[in-house]
């Protein structure tokens, strides 16, 4: 397969720190342009990250006739406006979550990409790293029983008023930075929705962002909870109960990709713990993404999938508000 030319928006440092090596090994990716607000800071960037070409704008990456997808890592608030801008230049598109702040805006957003006849998806990478696929199928054949309820913990410690996940106005907080992988990987999980949801939300006195969220997700025969906090130790840990036993993933979103992954199994037959990988979770993300793009889509995540996850995000906002169940449409 040709390599993919991919362009990227902003210096993030995200990128620098995760995504940079193994796009760089990859043989599905062409790394071509690298946009900054800064011609300067983007040209010595480009360089340093093996980019191609370095941009002063992002206008300037979408302009390149060389660039078939976009990668965005910019700010909460900017995901959709540039998601349809890239679809309006004919680019495949592949968003940082959240993919928009609401449910109402992600449908649109959504609903142009369609329109415009491109591939776009929402970055979550988790999905495509072995643990996962291996949890869902324990899950899918039985090995625990019947699914009863799903918990989640992750967290970091981050109290920097300058960092934008501690800004609301740029749709910084815990629930859209880390709230989404808890929802995300309980829906991919389980293979649903979430009918309705209730939730306790403590707020920075200062910044305003959510610091230690907490929900209830009722799925129908299985339940769902999660904590997130951004000024709590850094933890991360799901675990599945069933009616024949558990499965817990230890080190479920931010993997390593250089060695296997635990995911311990206790059932009637006894405990075993399965090694998983070692893998990288945004190369294979990005590798199947690229072949969908090559092939003409669809998505290995398709939208639709980005709009549901806004639409319990929203049910978790609107209860912190009425101090009660809230239906998720």
């Amino acid at each position: 397969m040709k390599p993919l030319g991919l362009g990227v928006l902003g210096v993030s440092r995200h990128y620098g720190l995760r995504l940079r090596l193994p796009l760089l090994k990859s043989e599905s990716i062409r790394l071509v342009a690298l946009g900054s607000r800064s011609a300067e800071r983007a040209a010595s960037t480009a360089a340093t990250w093996g980019f191609e070409k370095g941009y002063g704008s992002y206008e300037a990456v979408l302009d390149d006739p060389e660039v078939e997808a976009v990668y965005i890592p910019l700010p909460n608030d900017s995901h959709g406006e540039w998601t349809k801008k890239c679809a309006d230049a004919g680019k495949a598109v592949i968003c940082e979550k959240p993919f928009a702040m609401n449910r109402h805006e992600a449908l649109d957003v959504a609903q142009y990409v369609a329109q415009k006849g491109v591939v776009g998806m929402e970055a979550f990478m988790y999905r495509f790293h072995p643990q996962w696929q291996r949890a869902k199928e324990l899950m899918e054949i039985g090995e625990i029983g019947q699914v009863l309820s799903i918990q989640t913990v992750f967290s970091y410690k981050n109290a920097d008023p300058q960092n934008i996940r501690n800004q609301l106005v740029t749709g910084g907080g815990g629930l859209y930075d880390i709230g989404c992988y808890a929802i995300s990987s309980a829906r991919f999980l389980l293979g649903g929705e979430p009918q309705r949801v209730v939730s306790l939300l403590q707020r920075d006195d200062v910044d305003g962002t959510d610091v230690l969220t907490s929900a209830l997700m009722d799925f129908g025969q299985a339940h769902m909870s999660f904590t997130v906090g951004t000024r709590m130790a850094p933890r991360q840990k799901v675990t599945v109960y069933g009616s024949g036993g558990s499965l817990e993933l230890l080190l479920p979103f931010n993997a390593y990709p250089d060695v296997p992954l635990t995911l311990r199994v206790d059932n009637g037959l006894g405990y075993r713990e399965i090694a998983c990988g070692p893998a990288d979770q945004y190369q294979q993300m990005f590798e199947a993404f690229a072949s969908a793009v090559r092939q003409g889509g669809p998505a290995p995540t398709p939208l639709e999938d980005a709009v549901a996850n806004m639409a319990a995000i929203d049910a978790v906002f609107r209860s912190e508000k009425s101090g009660s169940w809230e239906i998720v449409h």
